[in-house]
């Protein structure tokens, strides 16, 4: 039994062959749609979420399977203070996989260790969102045929962002891949990312403040919200909030064929007169998490290898 905690768990074979799977459900979505008949998806978020949750219940309904769980720990029995390992022990019974949202950073990993089915981790803390990650990687290998020999710019929150610290750690695993991170100096990417990431991979990259500095030599802009929910305080968040606003006007500086992607929810750092740039992939993006999904929950079902 397998779960999933990082896009590292996967080699980049088994990435590869993931990738190629999401690719077959988006050209033939009828040759899934029993797959996972009689299967039951657990989604446990402990924490809100629209995209994530949505997207994996699509996901399961899209292969004939069913869904059950709660949206947030008021609604579950963590509000009496069950622990997420009894919560798993329990969920094992009703469910055949689950999917997992904490916003305590290596719940989900605890939750694997003591569950009886494969736990998928859909974001813990500021750490991780691998699913997250594979949608990222399948819409950059769709819409631009590769994932090496990029430039990808990562803007806004990196501090916090868990989504750039999954992608990043995924990227450097191909050739050639250039990264130049974006932000104020409030929230730069942390230290772990730069030194144990990066420069222990010898990843060529660059630190810059000003957006329209990068904007000429990306092949992917990669745009983050900056998130109230991980601030200690209000004034910090206010300050910094706006710091970057994709415009139409900076889109100009951009090569005819970067992808703008973006994790989503945005609230204002891409303005809606870029939404119709041709250029602009994230509702695109959106779509990719619901097949990357499908074809998660078939591999760690045991299910892929028969289609």
């Amino acid at each position: 039994m397998r779960h999933l905690m990082s896009p590292l768990d996967f080699s980049v074979e088994e990435l590869d062959k993931l990738l190629d799977l999401a690719n077959d459900i988006e050209a033939h979505p009828e040759k899934y749609a029993h797959k996972c008949d009689g299967k039951k998806l657990a989604t446990c978020f402990y924490e809100p979420s629209t995209r994530t949750r949505l997207s994996f219940e699509a996901a399961m309904l899209n292969l004939g399977g069913s869904v059950l769980g709660f949206h947030s720990a008021d609604s579950s029995s963590a509000s009496k203070g069950e622990s997420v390992s009894d919560t798993i022990r329990i969920i094992s019974c009703y469910a055949d996989i689950c999917a997992m949202r904490h916003p305590k950073e290596g719940a989900p990993l605890v939750a694997s260790e003591k569950s009886r089915i494969p736990v998928i981790n859909a974001g813990d803390g500021g750490h991780q969102h691998p699913t997250q990650t594979l949608t990222d990687l399948l819409t950059i290998r769709s819409l631009k045929g590769r994932l090496n020999n990029i430039t990808i710019g990562f803007c806004g929150d990196l501090k916090f962002g868990r989504t750039v610290h999954s992608l990043i750690n995924a990227l450097i695993r191909y050739d050639n891949v250039k990264i130049v991170l974006i932000s104020p100096e409030e929230l730069k990417v942390p230290d772990y990312v730069r030194d144990d990431v990066l420069r222990a991979n010898n990843i060529e990259f660059k630190e810059v403040e000003k957006l329209e500095d990068a904007m000429g030599e990306l092949d992917v802009l990669y745009m983050t919200r900056v998130q109230r929910e991980r601030f200690f305080n209000e004034e910090d968040y206010v300050r910094l909030k706006d710091f970057y606003v994709l415009t139409k006007k900076k889109m100009e500086l951009a090569k005819d064929d970067m992808l703008v992607l973006h994790p989503l929810p945005r609230v204002n750092e891409i303005s809606v007169e870029v939404d119709d740039d041709p250029r602009a992939a994230y509702f695109k993006q959106a779509q990719y998490g619901v097949y990357v999904r499908m074809a998660l929950i078939l591999t760690l079902l045991g299910l892929a290898d028969d289609q």
